[in-house]
């Protein structure tokens, strides 16, 4: 791992993102009530099977997991010490739990299975829009016929560039972000210039439908936080 790694100032001090979710920030606690009620649709509940790209400790997705638990959960991060907090928080799961330390990118082009659900939680935005593409791809070959992607990642508004969002999003973090630390702030703001390229929701509903996944939801929006549902076609309720 190195400091020019995007993800080491978490694994690292995994803490600080649990700082960030604790206060709601980053709207973790309306995202995955969305989240929870999403997968309460699906009609395959106790059969499902969903990979989760950058799982970091599944803190607010495990919750979501037991109401509607899926026979066989995966999660992959490059963190060894969310992966560890990651195993405590989906204790009491009915089916299969495996959590596999990688990249999440690799993971996701290199699965042999069929998954029902994809999901990735404020992860995608550090890959380059070519990465993305290949990710995308990689979702369409793996997901079964009634597959859902579920992305949750912040996302620019349409003809912003890059440097604009950064600067309203520093901003954000500078005004809002009260109890963060003021020398984790300034890692974290670095962070996020350094190694944050959002893409604007056209550009990822291109990237899908190139990969055969022709519908896409806004489930919600929070700010620059969005929850995106994916498809081969538009879901119906179980």
């Amino acid at each position: 791992m190195t400091s020019a790694d995007p993800t080491t100032i978490f694994t690292r001090s995994w803490s600080l993102y649990d700082l960030l979710t604790e206060h709601n920030y980053m709207f973790h606690h309306e995202i995955y009530s969305g989240i929870a009620d999403l997968l309460g649709l699906r009609n395959d509940k106790g059969n499902y099977r969903l990979l989760d790209l950058g799982c970091g400790n599944a803190r607010y997705l495990a919750p979501c997991l037991k109401r509607s638990p899926p026979a066989l959960y995966e999660g992959v991060d490059l963190s060894e010490a969310a992966l560890a907090e990651a195993r405590e928080h989906l204790t009491g799961l009915t089916g299969q739990v495996i959590l596999t330390h990688g990249d999440l990118l690799e993971a996701v082009e290199s699965t042999e299975k069929t998954w029902d659900i994809l999901f990735t939680g404020f992860a995608i935005h550090h890959l380059m829009p070519d990465e993305k593409a290949r990710f995308f791809h990689a979702a369409g070959r793996c997901l079964s016929e009634n597959g859902w992607l579920i992305l949750v990642d912040v996302v620019r508004e349409e003809n912003q560039d890059r440097e604009s969002y950064l600067d309203g999003y520093l901003k954000f973090m500078r005004e809002k972000w009260t109890h963060v630390p003021q020398d984790q702030l300034e890692e974290a703001c670095t962070h996020v210039h350094d190694h944050d390229y959002p893409e604007c929701l056209s550009t990822l509903q291109e990237m899908a439908g190139t990969a055969g996944l022709n519908s896409t939801r806004l489930i919600n929006r929070h700010a620059q936080h969005y929850t995106i549902l994916f498809s081969r076609s538009a879901p119906t309720k179980g």
